[in-house]
């Protein structure tokens, strides 16, 4: 039956619903806007994957991060030296003293060893990778006899803070097997990035990079098919002739005689034959691949903040710099990690009371230390016979050595080390209780 005899049939009658009455004001439907995937699409598994996709289409995830040698560069650049570098629990003694807390457990777990599997610098490490690529790290304390005796990082992307009404804070816990734990403050070590949108949690790397990292993948799939698939020609040679064996050897053989090479550049060819010259669309020098390669690389160098020279840019020349390079990197990079880690670590770490007399001191000495000669020179004034603030003893620690026992005390002002000691040698003559207590 035709759909005009259907409709004569029915006596040209329209079958409609009736309307459908407004949902009521206090039952409104909210309105959702959301992406679909076919199930065969890769973007689907990233996506599953915490991907996050950006303007090109490609999902950044922490595996593809890393392929790209920049970021690569700068991450672990900052993770190993906040691994690197000692964390030490210090106390403050009543008389305004300071002095290193070894007899407390938590100088142990921030200084050698964290938990019963990773050490001080893999725990340190591996949690400056948390907060710099999710803008948040989380660790688990297991306390004894009040004190933190472990710290356990726990799964990436598995904790959330939550800020009640009366401004308690909990976080929600969900483990790979089991049901979802709510934990208390005070059994949750956790510091963020120095950026956050409301607060509790910090902005991690790969989610404001996940357009620069997409942008530089796609530079990176589209060399590979270049030299892969692609041409380095620069275009044609056209004609409607049939050519032989013959002549088109002796048009290459001129073409590389006449027309090669940096001499010839922007010369016009003599074409014979019926021959037009045409030039392709497009190739590896008119694309610009290589500089927009060195733009993203420079791009992902900006969201890092590591120095260019330390992230292997060969045309900066390091020189004599590479003092200020490193001032450079832990001044305005480090720096910030520095403070926040301090904090947390007296804030989650020590009880009220503690934190009276009690703090952590990140030493980065170590990425500031000169050459020898510049060492020298700073400890020789600070030994200065007429303005000396460091005993000999004081210097032999900074280069790991045994203290003398005649190295406790600052050099006299105007004195030699010879005259110091012909000024302690006792007269002859003089009895030795009497010398025993000139000498106290």
């Amino acid at each position: 039956m035709s759909p005009d005899d259907y409709r004569r049939a029915a006596g040209y009658r329209r079958s409609s619903a009736a309307p459908a009455s407004p949902p009521a004001r206090g039952n409104a439907v909210p309105v959702m806007a959301y992406n679909t995937y076919d199930l065969n699409d890769p973007a689907l598994l990233d996506f599953m994957r915490d991907g996050r996709i950006g303007v090109v289409g490609e999902a950044a995830n922490e595996r593809m991060a890393l392929r790209n040698s920049t970021f690569f560069r700068a991450m672990s650049l900052i993770c190993g030296s906040m691994g690197m570098l000692p964390v030490h629990l210090m106390r403050r003694k009543a008389n305004g003293e300071t002095e290193k807390a070894r007899d407390h457990p938590l100088f142990n777990v921030l200084h050698r060893k964290a938990n019963s599997y990773q050490t001080a610098s893999q725990f340190k490490a591996y949690m400056q990778f948390c907060a710099l690529a999710d803008g948040n790290a989380y660790a688990l304390k297991v306390k004894s006899r009040g004190a933190v005796r472990e710290l356990i990082p726990l799964p990436r992307r598995c904790v959330k803070p939550c800020l009640s009404d009366t401004f308690k804070l909990t976080f929600e816990y969900q483990p790979k097997i089991g049901a979802k734990r709510t934990l208390s403050q005070d059994e949750v070590f956790h510091f963020r990035s120095p950026l956050s949108l409301d607060g509790l949690r910090g902005v991690g790397l790969i989610d404001v990079c996940a357009d620069t990292l997409g942008l530089a993948m796609k530079a990176q799939q589209a060399a590979g098919r270049l030299l892969t698939k692609g041409s380095m020609a620069r275009g044609a040679l056209e004609t409607k002739e049939v050519l032989g064996d013959e002549t088109i050897e002796r048009l290459k053989q001129s073409l590389r005689d006449n027309y090669a090479g940096v001499e010839a550049e922007d010369d016009w060819m003599v074409l014979e034959e019926g021959l037009t010259a045409k030039l392709f669309a497009s190739n590896a020098r008119d694309s610009q691949l290589k500089e927009l390669m060195q733009h993203e690389a420079e791009e992902v160098s900006r969201f890092t903040g590591a120095p260019r020279p330390l992230l292997m840019f060969d045309e900066t020349s390091w020189g004599s710099g590479i003092e200020q390079l490193g001032l450079f990197f832990v001044t305005y990079c480090l720096m910030a990690w520095f403070v926040i880690w301090e904090e947390a670590i007296w804030m989650c770490l020590l009880t009220e009371e503690e934190q009276n007399t009690m703090y952590a001191k990140y030493n980065e000495q170590a990425l500031l230390r000169g050459s020898l000669k510049d060492q020298a020179d700073f400890f020789a004034k600070a030994l200065g016979n007429n303005s000396a603030w460091l005993s000999p003893n004081e210097v032999r620690e900074a280069f790991d050595r045994n203290p003398r026992p005649d190295g406790q005390d600052l050099p006299r002002p105007g004195t030699t080390a010879a005259q110091v000691a012909e000024e302690d040698e006792p007269e002859p003559g003089t009895p030795p209780a009497r010398r025993k207590k000139e000498t106290a």
